[in-house]
This record gives C-alpha cells, structure tokens and sequence, in this order.
C-alpha cells in the first residue's frame, strides 16, 4: 500500500497551500486563543479530510478557490467537534498529545470548539459559498445525532445491525461523505454528481469505522488486549454478530461482561476472545470489504485520471490500514 505522501502527491502543492490558508483562517486577536489555535495547528493529522475534498473537486471539474474554502470549512468544523469530544468523553490524550481540555479545562475547550465553528460559518458566508456550507451543516447536525443515538443506546444495551449502522452512518460517515461533495460542489458539479461524490464518501466513512472498530478486539503494541470500546459499552459490529449467532445462556453471560465488568481486563480479555472464536471479526472485515467495493463501483463511473487513481489509493489507505 502507497504511504499518505505518495497518495497526496498530485495535489501536494494544493494540500501546502491549504495548510497555510487554514491557519490564517484560525487566527484571533485575542492572544490565549492564538496560543490554541496555535497548539491545535502544530498537532494536525495526515489531512485526510481535506485530501478527500481536493481529489473529489479533481475529478469533478478542477481544484479552485471554492475548493480550498471547503476544506478549510470542513477541517474547521471537524476540528471544532473533535475539542467537543474531548470535553463530552473527559478524554485528555488527541492523537498522543494532550487535549485542550487537558491544557486549558473544559470551559476553554468548550469555548474554542465554538470559536472554530462561527470561523468556519463566517469563511462560507463570507465568500457566498452557501450549498458548501449547506452540506457541512448538515453533516454536523448528523454527526450530533449519531452521538446522542448511541449514548441513548448504549445505556439500554440496545443495538443490533440496523441502529449500528445508522450510529456509524450519522457519525462518522456523514462528515468523509461531507468533504466529497463539497469537493464536487466547489467544481460546479451538478446535484446529480455532488449527491453520487456525497453516496461515495458515506460507503468510505463506513468502512473506515467497521475497520477502526476492529482494532478493538485485538491487542495493543505491548500485547494487552484493547477493548477501549467495551470499556466504553460500546457495542460494535463484531459483537453485535457474535451475540446473535451464540447461545442465548454464552450471550447473557457476555452481555453481562461488558455492562458489568468493562473495567475488568480479564473480563475483557475474555469478551476479545468471545468475539473472535465466534467469527465476530470475519464478519465485519466481509461487511467493510462490501462497502469499500461499492464505493470503487461509485469511483469507477467517473473517467480514468491520475485523481481517480489516488483517490481509491486514498480509500485503501484509510479502510486496509494496521492502526
């Protein structure tokens, strides 16, 4: 598999420039939240989000202004939710680094997201771009929704395939689902190829969350099992299988575990290799796979180019990936 700086090379001078526009697009007169904005800047991710909307613009029509504004616009909002997560999961680590919850308390946190939110509004307002803005506010509200969905299901042990799949769709892959119509959208495509770009990034964003819900029933880099979800009482895909294809006694025992005994690493331990002998992980890398090939099939009406070809590159990377 091609490393994210292959992937990204066709627009690379696109992804640098963009790099420099979001950080003007964060910067505030006042100075504690300069010092943030700061922070959050250094510690970015592999810019995955907004790869997606320059490639989707690519093959759409061409990378302009419109598309550079949808990315800032979207990396704002994301950002903006993920200082909100922080807070509402009391979680003090972001990608190995400490949160602004951690750093600066939740009250500032709570503030920043909102700060980053109006910035992201105002960027669109300001420069006319409404059906981009139009898309990301609704992928905001949906991903708000998921959220609530799962906390109310959660707290019930109530979730099968169907609730499983609309937490995911709403919460994870309303926003990937978001960046590919925005980049169609900012190329003048017309409703028919933006709503086709919007379908594409929901089937990559579920995929992505099947695989990064995955991770949870193996081990971590010193062999300890994971289980971070079942801490949570997160009930994912691979157990949501598991549970229905046991006997009901193993599966009151099991449900038992993980509303119970979440904290228990034996428990844990014990739930990990529950899901994996009963094909729990089998499964859901079938169900991934399903949706990574209706998204090629998506892909694959649009012509050959160099931007097609890194956009499914981009697909494999963020649904085969080890971590």
């Amino acid at each position: 598999m091609l490393s994210i700086n292959e992937i990204k090379k066709p627009i690379a001078a696109d992804i640098d420039a963009f790099e420099e526009r979001f950080k003007t697009s964060m910067q505030s007169s006042v100075p504690l939240l300069d010092r943030i904005t700061h922070y959050i800047v250094k510690r970015k991710g592999k810019q995955i989000r907004p790869m997606f909307v320059f490639f989707s613009a690519s093959i759409c029509g061409g990378i302009n202004d419109s598309t550079h504004r949808g990315a800032a616009l979207v990396e704002l909002l994301h950002t903006a939710t993920l200082v909100h997560d922080d807070v509402v999961d009391n979680s003090y680590q972001r990608r190995g680094f400490f949160s602004i919850n951690a750093l600066w308390k939740n009250k500032i946190a709570v503030l920043v997201g909102d700060y980053l939110l109006s910035k992201g509004l105002l960027l669109s307002i300001d420069n006319g771009d409404f059906k981009l803005l139009k898309i990301v506010s609704e992928a905001v509200k949906q991903m708000s929704e998921g959220e609530l969905l799962q906390v109310e299901k959660v707290r019930r042990m109530d979730v099968d395939e169907p609730v499983y799949y609309e937490v995911i769709r709403q919460k994870t892959a309303s926003l990937i689902a978001s960046c590919c119509a925005c980049g169609a959208a900012s190329a003048g495509a017309d409703n028919e190829t933006v709503e086709k770009m919007r379908l594409f990034g929901e089937k990559i964003g579920i995929a992505f969350q099947i695989k990064d819900d995955m991770f949870d029933f193996g081990t971590d880099d010193v062999g300890k099992p994971l289980g971070i979800d079942i801490k949570e009482k997160k009930v994912t895909l691979p157990l949501i299988y598991s549970l229905s294809n046991t006997a009901s006694s193993e599966r009151k025992r099991i449900i038992n575990l993980v509303k119970n005994h979440n904290d228990d690493p034996k428990k844990i331990e014990q739930i990990i290799r529950f899901v994996n002998d009963t094909g729990g992980l089998q499964y859901a890398e079938t169900q991934m796979k399903l949706y990574q090939e209706e998204a090629f099939k998506i892909l694959n009406t649009f012509p050959p180019s160099d931007s097609r070809e890194s956009l499914e590159q981009l697909v494999r990377f963020t649904t085969e990936r080890d971590k």
